[in-house]
């Protein structure tokens, strides 16, 4: 019985292990390529977490500088605007290479992971937007405007 525990643990181990460092790679390769790099990185490192502390001591620094990135995103009108710009143009461009296989890697594969980038870009610009934003455009009582009759 005690042998199957150490099989399934192990088993587990190489999983968690395979796993996190794929998301870690794959996430560090989209910090220069389109998509949701450091939201990867992050999410490879909480599941490399579960079983290595080194990831575990990595987690907490990453998840701040996400957490800035995020804020930074939305922090004005004109960064918001570049940031939803962004997150349509890589949906335009997955389309565009799905739509003309005769582009450089055309094809569903390619354009699928542009689509799914943009529109992560775009969920996570809406979350970013509603968490740090505090209802910065709801005019406060001291500030409310009077009409005048």
């Amino acid at each position: 019985m005690q042998q199957v525990n150490q099989k399934t643990g192990l088993a587990r181990r190489v999983l968690v292990t395979v796993a996190g460092v794929a998301l870690c790679v794959l996430g560090i390769a989209l910090l220069v390529l389109p998509g949701p790099g450091l939201l990867l990185v992050l999410a490879g490192l909480v599941l490399l977490a579960n079983e290595y502390p080194w990831a575990r001591r990595m987690t907490g620094p990453v998840r701040k500088r996400a957490t800035q990135a995020a804020e930074q995103s939305v922090a004005s009108p004109v960064r918001t605007s570049a940031t939803a710009l962004c997150g349509l143009a890589l949906i335009g461009a997955g389309l565009a290479w799905i739509l003309v296989p005769a582009l450089p890697l055309g094809g569903v594969a390619t354009g699928s992971s542009l689509i799914l980038s943009g529109i992560v870009v775009l969920v996570l610009l809406v979350y970013s937007y509603r968490r740090f934003h505090h209802g910065s455009n709801k005019p406060r009582g001291d500030q409310e405007r009077t009409t005048m009759n």
